[in-house]
């Protein structure tokens, strides 16, 4: 009776591993998660769904709907979870034919705009440059932010009207517009060396990788030539994250380096009066800019294994911390506009301790 019961068990998880697998996602923050993005190692999903060349993995919520999904070049499948505080939902993961969603997350390499790099999700959207700009504007390896006010996706579209001289992207016809000025500096959150109160700004990057395009996650990665800091040569590099609903872009720094150096994160500084925000438990510093043309915005930087410092230097705000041999960095850019979502500092200032709190208190996922 034994031995039946054992056939019985073996025959019931082999059916249900074929068929799928139910997972619970739960909050245990005190805040919502509108959106969250829950991640699913694939290694154990493949292990009980092993798939053939024309099948995917699909998610499907209580309702049995097939929801938006992807599975990420490092081995994830994501999906979406929006969780108020405490809260918990089922979801379950079987094999099927590819599906096409569509995106909440885009970018390319801007070949016909002097090498531009642009990525963009449902809330913001970047823009990093190239190395043929070099010749006419020379070196400028600072991040640039375009101001959208549209969960449209509307890189190409500005692109091509702007090169078509139909319409600047420097003018708001409707969607946000490109108002924040470069140059030679960090930008809206880069990063830098910062050795003997020195920024040591790279020149532009050199080439690229789109590691995934969406639907709910972008990522790429920008490397850059040698950077010299005090007579001293070493690599550079680069890879953004950008994920759906989120205000940040991640960033993983890396340098190839064999001794620890200091190293900021910035953001140009306009005005001395300009407001400033640093929340040490948190660790994110964010600064608040106002401009004719784009009116107020609110620049965030957040760096998950603490900052060392925040210093008004060089014409920026800097957050200094250390940068480890063989470990990159990983911190968070971007910001939150006024005309889209965040009419006054305080309301960015609790978006940034909620996304901080959130990265200590990851979604839990449970297995049946």
């Amino acid at each position: 009776m034994k031995y039946f019961s054992l056939i019985l068990f073996i025959i019931l998880f082999e059916s249900c591993s074929s068929h799928g697998i139910t997972v619970t996602v739960t909050n245990p923050s005190a805040i919502d998660r509108l959106p969250g993005l829950a991640e699913i190692p694939l290694e154990k999903v493949r292990k009980q769904i092993p798939l053939k060349e024309h099948e995917t993995y699909l998610v499907k919520n209580k309702a049995q709907e097939v929801i938006p999904s992807q599975v990420t070049y490092d081995g994830k499948i994501v999906f979406q979870a929006s969780l108020k505080a405490g809260e918990t939902a089922g979801f379950h993961i079987e094999k099927g034919n590819k599906q096409k969603f569509a995106p909440l997350v885009y970018g390319r390499f801007i070949k016909e705009r002097k090498d531009d790099f642009a990525w963009e999700n449902d809330r913001v959207a970047f823009r990093i440059y190239g190395a043929a700009l070099v010749p006419t504007d020379g070196p400028c390896n600072g991040l640039d932010i375009w101001y959208k006010r549209t969960s449209d996706l509307i890189i190409d579209n500005w692109y091509k009207k702007d090169l078509a001289g139909e319409a600047s992207y420097h003018n708001d016809n409707g969607e946000g517009l490109d108002d924040y000025p470069v140059g030679r500096s960090l930008g809206a959150g880069a990063m830098a060396p910062y050795v003997n109160d020195t920024l040591w700004l790279n020149e532009n990057f050199i080439s690229h990788e789109i590691l995934e395009n969406g639907p709910l996650r972008l990522t790429f990665k920008l490397t850059y030539k040698n950077i010299s800091v005090q007579g001293k040569s070493f690599s550079e590099s680069r890879i953004f994250s950008l994920d759906a609903g989120s205000q940040l872009t991640k960033v993983q720094q890396e340098y190839g380096i064999d001794t620890a150096i200091p190293v900021a994160a910035g953001m140009v500084e306009r005005a001395s009066n300009d407001s400033v925000i640093y929340d040490k438990e948190f660790s994110f510093v964010i600064y608040s800019e106002h401009s004719s043309k784009a009116g107020t915005a609110f620049l965030g930087l957040l760096f998950p294994n603490g900052i060392d410092s925040v210093e008004t230097v060089h014409r920026h705000i800097l957050a200094i911390t250390r940068y480890e041999p063989m470990q990159p960095l990983t911190y968070y850019t971007g910001y939150g506009w006024t005309k889209y979502g965040f009419p006054a500092i305080g309301d960015f200032e609790k978006y940034m301790a909620d996304f901080a709190l959130g990265l200590k208190e990851p979604l839990v996922i449970e297995y049946r």
